[in-house]
């Protein structure tokens, strides 16, 4: 049986510990060693690597579609400190330390978060669609990855089958931060836009090099452990040559292992018992 926080036992100290948490957590960015990304330019970029979209009313929660449209608040709150942001050579991207002030002329409005396991709301809710979306970005950039966390459990099936599995990117503030870090000697930038239905996003650069990139999944494969399925693969991303639009290296970026909260398709082979070196 998992043991409880304390805070679960103690609902009452939540806010002491939220705050704490938070205090340690920028307290410990300001000083480490890190540069981070702060300057926003007034003019993009001129040369476009990667863009998406990302549809951003779900009508399959079970809740009222009120906290789906106060996520659209919510991440128009969010969007807009980081809409525009340069990622300089040797600079850090936080999600957290561009984020941390997006309420100081509006608060955020209650929409869906996971706590404890259960999908509950929160005020600020579904911050998660925008570090899923930057992240995806990012994965198409030559960015390093420095943190970034996998969602425990996938409750539906991705809506687009071509897209990779395990490329989302929880946060969680003065817990959880998505952070990726520039070790190139290009300078790069986020844009985004809410605009009807979707949320838009491109990774701009200031030159063009001549390669663009492909995010792919190997050793792909389910497995059973304690009446639960998961799902464990692993996060491959491609160079590719531009002209010949060939692949020219390959590097594995990490490998994913999450409870599958849905039904599988009839037939989908499923290992008993985890792999050896989960």
């Amino acid at each position: 049986m998992k043991r409880k926080r304390i805070t679960q036992l103690f609902p009452f100290l939540l806010p002491i510990r939220k705050a704490q948490r938070k205090l340690f957590f920028y307290t410990k960015m300001d000083f480490d060693s890190n540069h981070y990304a702060k300057t926003k330019a007034s003019e993009f970029l001129p040369f476009c690597i990667y863009e998406t979209k990302s549809k951003l009313l779900n009508e399959n929660t079970g809740f009222d579609m009120k906290y789906q449209e106060n996520k659209v608040f919510n991440l128009r709150l969010a969007a807009e400190p980081l809409n525009g942001l340069l990622i300089c050579p040797g600079e850090t991207f936080s999600f957290w330390q561009r984020v941390r002030h997006a309420e100081k002329n509006q608060r955020y409005k209650d929409g869906l978060c996971v706590v404890n396991d259960e999908l509950v709301t929160v005020p600020g809710g579904g911050l998660c669609h925008l570090s899923n979306l930057l992240f995806w970005l990012f994965l198409h950039a030559p960015l390093t990855i420095v943190e970034r966390h996998p969602h425990e459990i996938k409750d539906f099936p991705s809506p687009d089958e071509d897209e990779p599995d395990g490329v989302d990117a929880t946060i969680h503030e003065g817990w959880l931060d998505l952070k990726v870090k520039n070790d190139t000697s290009l300078t790069f930038q986020i844009e985004l836009a809410i605009d009807g239905p979707y949320m838009y996003g491109r990774i701009l650069v200031g030159q063009a090099n001549g390669y663009s990139y492909e995010v792919i999944n190997r050793d792909k494969s389910f497995f059973r452990k304690e009446e639960k399925i998961f799902e464990r693969v692993s996060v491959c991303r491609q160079v590719i040559d531009n002209k010949s639009q060939q692949p020219i290296s390959e590097n594995l970026l990490y490998t994913d292992v999450f409870e599958i909260g849905y039904p599988l398709p009839e037939g989908t082979p499923i290992n008993e018992g985890p792999p050896i070196n989960v």
